[in-house]
């Protein structure tokens, strides 16, 4: 007959290796431990070798195929087909499973107490613990379980908010960051005073506001007053003088500038000029004296000296040549006539050089308007990056101005926030103290409603709130001050099983005026609403029992009924349970007091 192949394990046992080695509270035996990650068996499968592997393991090593043992190969009794590893070759082993659920357990976790099995660790602590150090997603801090959820809203420097103006998301780091850019950031007029006007709208609003203080027309020659915009026109009629005497001493100033920046190149071309025009003054009276002289059988020159003949005419004997030497001082001192191209000769000089000087007038004529059109740019350039300046220095101030009203404003915001912040706590206790006073009574008979009775008892389950107190109560108005405590999967023996409930003695303003220890009956009631069949306990309080005592505390140690009710009773139809809330009754006996 074939073996029946053993039902794969649950996907809650399939996602896990072993428990670690730290949670055992007695010594480790090996037989405990799996061959593979070498941790405590969790849900031990045993192959046909004999070795135990935890289900998630096990699943892990045969998921690629059939393997072999590693633990057959370590202590060499390898052997085929018993040490390979393969689906349907390993079965669950329910003794070595109730043998490790049995052993003692301890949690590692720095701080915490609990104590229990192996499987009351895996059922109700494994992954629960209060006490458990986890890595925040988004800052990696390291942080206990029981602080992830302040941490992820009050604390982590990474966490995501939006913005309550423009509802961006943000970091919280870049919240100032955020404050500078935000659109919908209130700002304050400075001319009307108008406060909330978003930032996308203030340049809008300053254009048109009567009140915003603009610079002068005339602070581009000098006035640096600021002046509402509604008053402009009084300015310029009042401060016309000074306006007048800033424009002249600035023309005066442009004036000098333009003068400094006439080109050297035009002195020197006038200078050429200057020296070409004395030449050509010179060339002219030479032709003029060549012009005189005969040809070779005309009269003699003019002007030119002869033996008999007088210096009469000191501009002409200045371009005679010079005497001949001594040794022919005897000969004719007339003129040789000069041939007629050295004449030709003479012209055309004259005429290539008064082309010259015609070409260098064009050329200083072309420097001139060159000249003026430079001093016109110069001038226009001048113009704007005074402009530009101005802009620039108006930009400064409204962004110096803007710097300090945005610090001033998130001194103010952060000081209004801790000021809301004490009123949301004072709010909050007012409120706490207005519900207990509500609530509470004066003759020994308190009835307790637990409204969302599903979501809390779900919170019980997961160790978000274990326990809940209900509203203090008395048994006068000035006698013993009551309250209860409630676990709603219940505490101690009943833990998981039983609704536990306890009573609790707590310090009163007339506890000295009180009999000590407190030794009046109590009874317990858990009301049926169909007012059938309530659940009912009751007890004498044990006097020797510091529970009741007069307390030196805020509250003494609870006393009362861990196995209260059991959970059964309360799923499925009920009638203890209606609109998801339950009723719990308190009767405190008042005989002999």
């Amino acid at each position: 007959m074939a073996a029946q192949e053993p039902s794969p394990p649950s996907s809650m046992e399939n996602n896990k290796p072993g428990f670690p080695k730290k949670i055992l509270a007695n010594k480790l035996e090996d037989k405990h431990l799996c061959n593979c990650c070498q941790n405590i068996l969790r849900r031990p499968f045993q192959a046909q070798c004999g070795h135990r592997f935890c289900s998630y393991c096990f699943n892990r090593t045969v998921g690629s195929g059939p393997q072999k043992c590693n633990a057959c190969i370590k202590e060499d009794i390898f052997e085929e087909p018993t040490s390979i590893l393969k689906q349907g070759c390993a079965f669950p082993d329910n003794a070595a499973r109730r043998e490790v659920e049995n052993l003692p357990a301890v949690c590692f976790n720095e701080g915490c107490a609990w104590k229990g099995s192996i499987k009351d660790y895996e059922l109700s602590h494994e992954g629960k613990c209060e006490f458990m150090i986890l890595s925040c997603p988004l800052c990696k801090e390291l942080i206990r379980f029981n602080e992830q959820e302040r941490h992820n809203e009050r604390e982590c420097p990474e966490r995501t908010l939006n913005c309550k103006y423009c509802k961006e998301p943000f970091h919280f780091k870049n919240i100032k960051a955020h404050d500078e850019i935000c659109p919908k950031y209130p700002m304050i007029c400075e001319g009307c005073a108008k406060k909330k006007i978003p930032r996308e709208k203030y340049v809008d609003h300053i254009k048109f506001c009567s009140k915003f203080r603009t610079p002068c027309r005339y602070h581009v020659v000098g006035c640096d007053m600021l002046v509402e915009k509604e008053k402009i026109h009084d300015h310029e009629r009042a401060c016309a003088h000074e306006h007048l005497n800033l424009l002249l001493h600035y023309i005066m100033g442009m004036k000098v500038s333009l003068e400094g920046l006439q080109p050297q190149s035009l002195e020197l071309a006038g200078h050429k000029a200057h020296e070409l025009h004395q030449a050509l003054r010179d060339l002219e009276a030479r032709v003029s004296q060549l012009s005189t002289i005969p040809g070779p059988t005309g009269p003699p020159v003019q002007g030119v000296p002869s033996s008999s003949s007088s210096s009469s005419s000191s501009s002409a004997s200045a371009i005679v040549p010079p005497p001949p030497p001594p040794a022919t001082a005897t000969l004719p001192t007339s003129f040789t006539p000069l041939p007629s191209s050295v004449g030709a000769a003479l012209e055309l000089q004259l005429h290539s050089e008064k082309t010259k000087v015609a070409d260098l007038g064009r050329r200083c004529q072309d420097l001139e308007v060159k000249a003026g059109t430079f001093e016109d740019v110069v001038c226009v350039l001048n113009r704007e990056v005074e402009r530009f300046a101005t802009t620039m220095e108006a930009s400064n101030r409204q962004h110096r101005l803007d710097q300090d009203k945005i610090e001033a404003l998130s001194n103010k915001v952060r000081q209004l926030e801790r000021q809301v912040g004490v009123k949301d706590l004072t709010v909050a206790e007012m409120e706490g103290r207005l519900r207990e006073m509500s609530a509470t009574t004066f003759d020994g008979v308190f009835i307790w409603r637990i409204s969302d009775f599903t979501k809390k008892r779900q919170d019980a389950i997961a160790g978000r709130a274990p326990a809940m107190f209900s509203p203090a109560f008395y048994t006068s108005k000035y006698g013993y001050k009551m309250c209860l405590r409630i676990y709603l999967n219940g505490d101690g023996t009943g833990r998981g099983t039983h609704l536990s409930l306890f009573f609790v003695v707590m310090r009163g303003m007339s506890d000295a005026l009180l009999k000590w220890p407190f030794n009046q009956k109590v009874t317990l009631m858990l009301l049926d609403q169909s007012n059938r069949e309530h659940i009912i306990d009751a007890f004498r309080p044990d006097i020797t029992s510091s529970s009741f005592q007069r307390p030196v505390s805020e509250m003494n140690i609870a006393s009362g009924c861990p196995l209260f009710c059991p959970l059964s009773k309360l799923e499925g139809k009920n009638s203890y349970i209606r609109d998801d809330t339950i009723f719990i009754k308190a009767i405190v006996d008042l005989t002999g007091l």
